[in-house]
């Protein structure tokens, strides 16, 4: 039986979107809470962007040493051979490589400088560039597909995949699809082209979810594997896209979906974590009525609801608080606190660290880790979580490399 994975793509589409980013040792944090949570792929970085390189780097050498576990760390470009060039240049092993499909973006973005044809011959050529470079995996994204004819899309997938592309990203770039529509059209493209599918989906009209969960079923019904693209809190490109956890939850517990498998090893524990911290570093709140994991996901005010809670939970949750996490979150304590950041000295910074369980075997240790979490935190410009104070004592030199600009 084909099973259901997880590409979550915060790390590119939710920092690509306008008034949001991350800093380049946040980014690091959520591959690792990815990695945590057991998800199979982050797409974590723009390789051909100079700005990334040192990060790509530094997080390529986290997932060799284990720090990232079994995450598959997967790169972002155009499908242009010379994208692909520069991008394999980093050691990233594994690209998405991306091409418009629609006659509305080839006509109204390229203007004649491109047409179907050209566009297909040089997806082709990006594809098998990438292979002779010795890219592990190949997905190709059909950008615009769902507003694509489908026996051109179909076409387009046997490209790719007569290419060398390993999947094909069915991308819904305007959430302009409903879950009927793109179950039919994914399952057509699955049963035509026998090519495990991606499904992209934006939120503009609000369906981003309900629609990764019915893409995700029609290519599971049409026989081939499928990879549904999320991002925490769904945040993204406009209106962002479809949210990791709810789209998990969706899977594991709405009708009719027992017969549909993950095949990730997912430990939802680390849920709360996660959101809590994309929403930290991003600076946007968590919508206080957000699946699993908002404020009011939980609680109970009106007098049928709270006495029914009480009773049995299951009259009113469909499922355990605890399975996510949830419960484990504390908030900032309060009364003396003693933090370290850019301009503490060592007295706090090693009281911090004892709090943690960490110590130092020398002074001149001490010292280095010191200065470290100071340029952190003004490459944050945010105080530094328990977590990323964790991560910089334990892999230091991975750390200074991710802090690492040369403009």
């Amino acid at each position: 039986m084909p099973r259901i994975h997880f590409i979550d793509v915060t790390n590119r589409d939710a920092v690509q979107a306008s008034r949001i980013s991350l800093s380049k040792l946040q980014k690091t944090m959520v591959n690792v809470y990815l990695a945590q949570m057991g998800v199979h792929q982050s797409e974590f970085a723009f390789p051909c962007a100079d700005s990334e390189r040192y990060y790509i780097e530094a997080n390529l050498e986290l997932r060799r040493v284990g720090a990232l576990k079994a995450l598959v760390l997967e790169g972002w470009c155009r499908a242009t051979v010379s994208d692909v060039a520069a991008a394999v240049t980093t050691g990233v092993t594994d690209l998405n490589v991306s091409a418009p499909t629609s006659d509305q973006m080839i006509v109204h973005k390229f203007r004649g400088k491109l047409d179907r044809e050209s566009m297909l011959h040089e997806m082709v050529r990006a594809v098998t560039c990438a292979r002779e470079h010795g890219v592990r995996t190949v997905g190709v994204n059909a950008e615009d597909a769902s507003r694509t004819d489908l026996d051109r899309l179909i076409e387009f997938a046997h490209a790719a995949k007569e290419a060398g592309a390993d999947r094909l990203r069915y991308c819904d770039t305007l959430g302009y699809d409903r879950p009927f529509s793109i179950y039919e059209r994914v399952r057509r493209l699955a049963e035509s082209v026998r090519i495990p599918i991606e499904i992209h989906c934006h939120n503009d009209l609000g369906m981003a979810v309900a629609n990764s969960v019915a893409g995700a079923q029609g290519a599971i019904d049409g026989g081939v594997d499928t990879y549904v693209n999320t991002s925490v809190n769904g945040l993204g490109e406009r209106a962002g896209q479809a949210d990791l956890l709810s789209c998990i939850l969706a899977l594991r517990f709405a009708r009719g979906m027992d017969g549909y498998e993950i095949g990730d090893p997912l430990d939802l524990k680390v849920s709360a974590k996660l959101a809590n911290y994309v929403s930290y570093a991003f600076g946007v709140p968590i919508p206080i009525n957000q699946p699993g994991v908002g404020p009011n996901a939980f609680a109970h005010e009106a007098g049928i609801h709270a006495d029914g809670a009480l009773k049995n939970r299951r009259n009113y949750e469909l499922y355990d608080y605890e399975l996510l996490g949830v419960d484990q979150e504390t908030s900032y304590p309060r009364g003396r606190v003693i933090t370290t950041g850019e301009f503490g000295g060592m007295a706090g910074f090693e009281y911090v660290f004892n709090r943690l369980g960490i110590t130092f075997s020398s002074r001149e240790e001490a010292e280095r880790i010191l200065r470290l979490v100071r340029y952190a935190t003004a490459h944050n410009q945010l105080s530094l979580t328990d977590d990323e104070l964790r991560l910089i004592a334990m892999y230091p030199e991975q750390v200074r490399k991710v802090l690492t600009s040369m403009p």
